[in-house]
């Protein structure tokens, strides 16, 4: 069974952190709604839902994602870039100690998990503002028992490598070639058209995947090649820097 770790935001996501955007006015009822609506379709694809205490004095708290990254052998509880969410962790350990070892990443290290990508064997991570080069050197210590291989990814002008790139099956990606050169990893990769950069944040659950709403040539696209998918509204989020993945850890039980 799939599970997906989420938490609830209210008023608070109004005031997140922000990088690379201008802060423009969150309507907070409607993203609660947005969330709700996430929340049915994870359900409707038979994920079980694990909802995490709202954390009213974290802002962020709503994008989980980032305070985890959650593999078959074990959960690995990451060190967000931004100070303010370092009060995030404690509750997504105590909730993923149900189901996994728990490893811990210490100062100075920092690594978001919406700059983590797994790839089959390979951990791509991006670096960015949020992640920084001790904390992929951390994660590639955490993991080396494990058979996994750690690999930097360079990312420009988005948050975190997740906001350009994510997976679409096995051997594809998809991705905004404007954020992130995935040329090197000999893969296949599905360009974004230009104007919808937010279409490259999908999340595969069983045969379906979830996709921006407001990405309807993405849509057409992925459809086009053979694939299900589920539209997720998700733009009050986008003006937090958030996508459909940030909010969710999501792992096999």
């Amino acid at each position: 069974m799939l599970i997906a770790l989420t938490r609830p935001t209210g008023e608070e996501l109004a005031d997140c952190e922000l990088t690379h955007i201008g802060r423009t006015p969150i309507d907070t009822d409607r993203a609660s709604a947005q969330h709700e609506d996430y929340l049915d379709v994870l359900r409707s694809l038979d994920v079980r839902v694990v909802e995490l205490p709202r954390l009213p004095g974290y802002p962020d708290a709503v994008f989980v994602e980032d305070t985890a990254l959650v593999l078959p052998e074990v959960a690995i509880l990451l060190r967000p870039g931004a100070e303010s969410r370092w009060g995030e962790v404690s509750s997504v350990a105590s909730a993923l100690a149900d189901y996994r070892q728990c490893l811990t990443m210490n100062a100075p290290a920092t690594l978001d998990g919406g700059d983590v990508i797994m790839f089959g064997s390979r951990v791509l991570v991006g670096e960015s503002t949020r992640s920084n080069h001790l904390g992929i050197r951390a994660l590639a210590e955490l993991l080396a028992p494990f058979p996994y291989s750690v690999e930097s990814v360079p990312v420009v002008g988005v948050l975190h490598l997740k906001s350009a790139a994510t997976v679409v099956d096995e051997e594809t990606l998809i991705a905004s070639a404007a954020s992130v050169d995935l040329s090197l990893l000999d893969a296949k990769v599905l360009d974004v058209p230009d104007d919808e950069p937010q279409g490259a944040n999908v999340v595969r659950i069983g045969s379906t995947l979830m996709a921006d709403a407001s990405a309807p040539a993405t849509i057409s696209m992925l459809e086009g090649l053979g694939h299900t998918v589920a539209p997720v509204r998700v733009d009050e989020f986008a003006k937090a820097e958030g996508a459909i993945s940030c909010k969710g850890v999501i792992f096999e039980t």
